[in-house]
């Protein structure tokens, strides 16, 4: 059975420091906190998670994705750049317009997020958090639609973009120029797998849609010991070289 998106990940320097940031400006709800770091959950039953998770290294670079907010008035783009601003964010100049509408800010961690204007048609209905905004080429789209099982709903001049049949955030995809990886994401995507899957049998899936399996695997490998009751990870790549890990329960 596919594996399902069941988290962003951040690698944070500070991950209750960061999951405070975002539990104030999205409203998502702690589910507390463990050495495997913070969870926000998400407002409904449906949709992803987002973790913080423990780091040593401090950011370098700008990051391969970032999350694009959306607003359903002026007042409204205002008051989420007035609330980031509060709790620790920053405006950030990364090439953007005098023009342009969105807000460009960075989460107390250095992580870049845009705020968008309201009327954006490519957003409408996503919910708040619009994308995960994405440096990427058209063949990683192309994986992750297939690993998902998400369908494209852009893919036009090498930029693409998929979404859940549900609805809900896209994911998207720039195309080229691919900025050069910094270092370990500090974003990335968490896939879990249903209790009675086949984990060996998912992770072949994914190779054989592109990814590659990582000899650092954060956890046990499927077919090795471990606790009754933990669950097991294995850190993959996915076409681009971005890390992501598929976990499942023990």
């Amino acid at each position: 059975m596919t594996s399902q998106l069941f988290a962003i990940c951040f690698n944070a320097t500070r991950p209750s420091d960061l999951a405070r940031f975002w539990s104030g400006v999205l409203g998502w709800e702690p589910a507390g906190g463990t050495d495997d770091g913070i969870a926000l959950l998400p407002p409904g039953a449906a949709g992803f998670r987002i973790r913080f998770l423990p780091v040593e290294e401090p950011k370098t670079g700008r990051n391969r994705a970032h999350f694009d907010l959306t607003s359903g008035s002026p007042q409204e783009q205002r008051r989420t750049v007035a609330r980031a601003l509060e709790l620790g964010g920053q405006h950030i100049d990364v090439g953007q317009l005098p023009e342009d509408g969105h807000v460009v800010l960075a989460d107390p961690d250095g992580n870049e997020f845009c705020v968008i204007e309201a009327g954006n048609k490519f957003l409408a209905g996503t919910g708040f958090i619009g994308a995960l905004a994405c440096d990427g080429t058209q063949e990683v789209g192309y994986f992750w639609s297939e690993a998902l099982r998400w369908p494209l709903v852009w893919d036009q001049d090498q930029e693409t973009a998929i979404q859940s049949p549900d609805g809900g955030t896209k994911i998207t995809w720039g195309g080229p120029p691919v900025a050069p990886k910094t270092g370990p994401s500090r974003l990335y995507l968490e896939l879990a797998l249903p209790a009675d899957a086949d984990p060996e049998a998912e992770i072949g899936r994914l190779v054989s849609l592109g990814a590659t399996r990582t000899d650092a695997a954060p956890d046990a490998a499927p077919d090795a010991g471990g606790d009754e009751g933990e669950d097991g990870r294995v850190l993959m790549l996915d076409p681009d070289g971005n890390e992501f890990s598929v976990r499942w329960p023990r």
